[in-house]
């Protein structure tokens, strides 16, 4: 018994420093205050010098832990890329940091003090004391789920994503917002939430504003939005954050069956130029060189058998042999491109020759060199 309660006392001590939260005072002289910052590092920080993207977190107080939750969930399982999850404290300055005339909707006063805050002393600060990458996400709600968007009409946006859950929006937001949207010239992610039980004339403003997103041509532009059945208000960013994190990160996420069934078997033109099209936007977007995952590469082996078209084998090998020199991987694709198209030698040699590599993925040494010998037995080699 003794031996159990140690050993839970071990998982629940690694657990806490796994998801410890650094609380950090930062000074402004833009507020003429201090504000309290939450940080959550991604697991393995101190043992890496890997950059991570930074996702800001308004309304911190309460609005923090259910994001830096969803977060380090979906990047255990690599749904996303790992992040630096901050928390802004605001509490009964809420009011005052959203604060914008009435006159043209735009911060003024305690309102301009805070945007001025966040773009030229908290992401700096941040940037400075940490690694990260050029990519950014704010999350809101209410409120500040209206104020972040003030970051997005900026001639250069400061966060490459946004998070707008149930916004209680200025006026002219949905004009400022539909104006700016349509010029875009660099990509930009938004996700935008409502629901049944939400403030009535929240849900409409909310409503209306998606219907204006959605009638916007422009390809920089990936919109999508929630209306739940159910959630009030306050319930609301429980159900909203998963979906607006699933929705921002969907092309890091490894090939699902949906993307396969909906997408890549239905392709006319290479499925691997796909898979590696998909591997160059996560680089693009989030800045992150991610490795391509066996699971991708045996999607892509699977529409390739499906459609039989195995001349794509080849480069799938060779970019495999890449990502993977030390295992069976590539040279599996690659003898089977032999194989496949005529030229059994070839792929005879190829099997033999990848016996002295690693297994990996199902693929054995024994294998390999039973497909040598049934090509040997067919052909008399």
């Amino acid at each position: 018994m003794k031996k159990i309660i140690y050993a839970l006392l071990v998982l629940f001590s690694v657990q806490a420093i796994q998801s410890q939260v650094i609380y950090e005072p930062l000074k402004s002289i833009k507020l003429g205050e201090t504000r309290e910052l939450k940080i959550q590092l991604p697991r393995g920080y101190d043992d890496s010098d890997k950059s991570y993207p930074i996702i800001v977190v308004f309304d911190g107080d309460y609005l923090f832990e259910p994001v830096a939750g969803n977060v380090d969930y979906y990047s255990y399982w690599e749904d996303m890329p790992e992040a630096i999850v901050v928390g802004i404290n605001q509490m009964d300055k809420r009011f005052d940091d959203s604060y914008y005339s009435e006159q043209n909707s735009l911060p003024i006063e305690t309102g301009a003090a805070f945007f001025e805050f966040v773009g030229t002393e908290l992401i700096p600060h941040i940037e400075k004391n940490y690694r990260t990458e050029n990519f950014r996400v704010a999350v809101g709600h209410g409120e500040t789920a209206n104020y972040i968007n003030y970051y997005l009409l900026k001639g250069v946006p400061l966060f490459q994503a946004y998070v707008s859950i149930s916004p209680d929006l200025a006026p002219d937001m949905n004009s400022y917002l539909t104006e700016k949207m349509s010029k875009l010239e660099s990509k930009v992610f938004y996700y935008l939430a409502t629901s049944s039980d939400d403030v009535k004339s929240i849900k409409a403003d909310t409503e209306a504003l998606n219907t204006s997103i959605s009638a916007i041509d422009n390809k920089n532009l990936l919109f999508s939005f929630d209306n739940f059945e159910g959630p009030s208000h306050y319930a609301l960013p429980a159900h909203a954050i998963p979906n607006a994190l699933e929705d921002i990160f969907f092309v890091f996420r490894p090939i699902s069956i949906k993307e396969y069934r909906e997408t890549i078997v239905k392709l006319e033109s290479s499925p691997v130029d796909y898979l590696t099209e998909k591997y160059q936007m996560i680089k693009d977007l989030f800045g992150i060189e991610k490795p391509i995952l066996v699971n991708d590469f045996k999607a892509i082996e699977a529409a390739i058998n499906k459609s039989e078209k195995y001349e794509y084998l080849e480069e799938l090998g060779k970019i495999a042999r890449k990502q993977y020199p030390e295992t069976l991987l590539g040279s599996y694709y690659i003898a089977r491109f032999y194989e496949e198209t005529g030229e059994p030698k070839k792929a005879m040699k190829t099997y033999q020759s990848a016996y002295v590599l690693e297994e990996i993925a199902g693929l054995t040494k024994d294998l390999m060199l039973e497909k040598a010998d049934e090509i040997k037995a067919d052909f008399g080699y």
